[in-house]
């Protein structure tokens, strides 16, 4: 597998999503590492794997995969001589915590996990390094009672502070020094306590300035009275640090003499947050368990792209079974490119030991190489045009191809002059046919679509599209070559049959009648008329006719309505004070003849004896009408609008 297969197929954007699952950075680094395997056995004890986790899931959603920030890190620190700190046994603690969680977790989930569950005994009960982990760390720091040295010294230095601070609290309340003072506080420099002294006053306090005011006017002096009492502190909290660093090497040679208990039960935890990554976004994509064969054969049924989520039209792909090469035809954006990179994507899913958004009973084949040429890899760099750009890769999948090969080919041939790209993209599948390959086309020429016909080991697929809608439906149809349906759609948007009849001839080398629908002709003979209107449009305006009390329109006269300026056709009219109905925009409306404006009479729009019914009246009315001409139908009836 290369790099480009895994960036075109978006493999990384699938690992991106699992790794959204995962609740540590070790986790979600191992889902960015994972990689499809070629091996039959490991792809099927993954999948197996999986679908334990996915059962665990159905029971509990909540499983105890936490408290692993920090170990590796601790871990590397280890055998260098160095203690750890009293955080990282604080983490070390939450991690002991968290494996006897999952030990708990699982006790209870091997009749529907064996597999998954059996892991838990990888995670070694450490009692006696956690005990003392608790003993001697409490709140970050190395508890008190961690040594009968510590608790001693610890007594020392609380009752040296008292000491300290009372000859502080004195000096500050006694008279002689209140005037020398700026306020009546004691503070701390750097752990030792001073008084803060006025400017001017500074040589009538003996001590050691350790600090002075922004501004300068006060400095904080550390008197000599209490420069005994504060150094015997200091040689005690020395003595406190060293007691204190006997604590934590002595915790540090416990870590180390587990070390490598530890360091599995990391690496399970790791694992089990890295497959309930996985098993989360098995469920989100509805993914399922697929057999796996190396026989070639790939049928995934109703198979949806999991990038697309609810968007994705299901897909039933199957080849490899008598032929090993498919080729998708259809129109440009109906689903051929999704089509193939499905196939592709769920290939790499699969042999990662992902499960796949596909029904019961699909089945993937193990292949070696996955190899794509998809989009127009144009190389700005090498100024290459999109063509040879195309070229240059397909010349590396020529080369990299064997039996064990996966090829998915995106409109092969095209960029160039037509002819010469179908003769070259028919070349190439043959050629990738005769070194093994299993290939996936998608070609918009029809020649290659009459070739995979003809030739053994080939099939035809085909885009499905809906001539009444005019859009695809991104259904994929086995076993039929589909059309860029560039003539249906042109008959059914108005073009002339006679025009589309002439275009097959000149495009396929043979006759064909297109006969329009109902509804098409309709729409052709509206089509005519509205070229009529615009061309009556397009001419100079008629002098305007003699003032007469009433102006007198027929049933289809086309005239301009003021002051909206809306073309309307005359339905019925006029009543006794000049009014007349007309149709604009599909609806019927009363105006007065002031308003009308001929445009165009109905003798130049429509034929003689014309069906005026086909413009007024709804095409269910017009079936009832129909159909009671023949005979009379208890209980249908004509709603007619006035």
């Amino acid at each position: 597998m290369n790099k480009q297969t895994f960036g075109v197929l978006e493999f990384g954007t699938v690992k991106e999503s699992i790794a959204h699952y995962a609740l540590t950075a070790a986790g979600r680094a191992k889902v960015m590492d994972l990689q499809p395997s070629t091996n039959i056995k490991q792809i099927k004890a993954w999948l197996d794997e999986l679908s334990e986790a996915t059962e665990i899931m159905k029971v509990s959603t909540s499983v105890p995969v936490h408290g692993l920030e920090g170990i590796e890190g601790l871990m590397n620190g280890l055998n260098k001589g160095i203690a750890l700190r009293p955080e990282q046994f604080a983490k070390l603690q939450d991690f002991l915590d968290c494996c006897g969680k999952m030990r708990r977790f699982m006790k209870d989930k091997d009749y529907i996990a064996p597999r998954v569950s059996s892991y838990i005994y990888s995670i070694e009960e450490l009692p006696g390094l956690a005990g003392e982990i608790i003993r001697c760390i409490r709140n970050g720091r190395v508890d008190d009672y961690a040594s009968k040295e510590l608790l001693k010294v610890r007594k020392q230095i609380s009752i040296q502070e008292e000491r300290l601070k009372e000859k502080v609290q004195q000096m500050v309340r006694s008279s002689k020094w209140k005037s020398f003072l700026q306020e009546n506080v004691v503070s701390q420099r750097d752990g030792r306590y001073v008084l803060p002294v006025k400017k001017e006053y500074r040589t009538r306090i003996k001590g050691s300035i350790l600090d002075k005011s922004s501004s300068g006017s006060t400095l904080f002096i550390e008197p000599e009275e209490i420069s005994l009492y504060q150094e015997q502190l200091t040689w005690l909290r020395s003595d406190e640090e060293a007691e204190v660093q006997k604590v934590l090497i002595y915790l540090t040679g416990l870590v180390e003499e587990k070390a490598e208990q530890i360091r599995l039960a990391s690496e399970t935890m790791v694992h089990y947050d890295f497959l309930f990554a996985k098993a989360k976004y098995s469920r989100t994509i509805d993914g399922r368990k697929v057999e796996v064969n190396e026989s070639h054969y790939i049928h995934l049924k109703e198979a949806r792209h999991p990038l697309l989520g609810q968007k994705a039209v299901p897909l039933t792909i199957e080849i490899g079974k008598k032929e090993n090469a498919l080729v998708i035809t259809g129109p440009n954006t109906g689903g051929k490119t999704v089509a193939i990179k499905t196939a592709g994507l769920l290939t790499l899913m699969g042999q990662s030991g992902l499960h796949l958004p596909v029904t019961e009973g699909s089945t993937i084949s193990i292949f070696q190489n996955i190899l794509v040429d998809i989009g127009d890899g144009q190389s700005i760099v090498e100024n290459l045009s999109t063509f040879s750009s195309r070229i240059v890769n397909i010349i590396e999948i020529l080369n990299d191809t064997n039996d064990r090969t996966l090829v998915l080919l995106d409109e092969l041939g095209s960029g160039t002059d037509p002819g010469e790209g179908m003769g070259l993209a028919t070349a190439i599948l043959e050629q990738l046919y005769a070194k093994g390959a299993t290939l996936l086309a998608t070609t918009h020429y029809s020649e290659i679509k009459e070739f995979a016909d003809r030739h053994e080991g080939f099939l035809n697929g085909s885009m499905e599209f809906d001539l009444e809608t005019l859009r695809p439906t991104y259904r994929l149809n086995i076993g039929k070559g589909g059309e860029s349906q560039a003539f249906a759609i042109a008959l059914k948007l108005g073009i002339h049959p006679k025009i589309i009849e002439r275009a097959h001839q000149i495009t396929y080398k043979e006759e064909k009648k297109y006969l329009p629908s109902e509804e098409d002709l309709e729409r052709n003979r509206n089509l005519e008329k509205q070229i009529m209107v615009n061309k009556h449009k397009s001419r100079k305006p008629k002098p305007a006719a003699p003032a007469v009390k009433t102006k007198t329109y027929v049933r289809g006269d086309n005239v301009l309505i003021s002051p909206t300026n809306e073309y309307g056709i005359v339905y019925k009219g006029p009543d006794e004070q000049g009014n007349y109905i007309v149709q604009v925009k599909g609806e019927k409306a009363l105006f007065n003849h002031k308003r009308l404006t001929l445009h165009v009479p109905a003798r130049e729009l429509y034929p003689e004896n014309y069906d005026f019914d086909i413009i007024f009246e709804s095409k269910e009315n017009r079936k009832k009408r129909k159909l009671l001409s023949k005979k009379h139908v208890d209980g249908i009836s004509i709603s007619h609008e006035e």
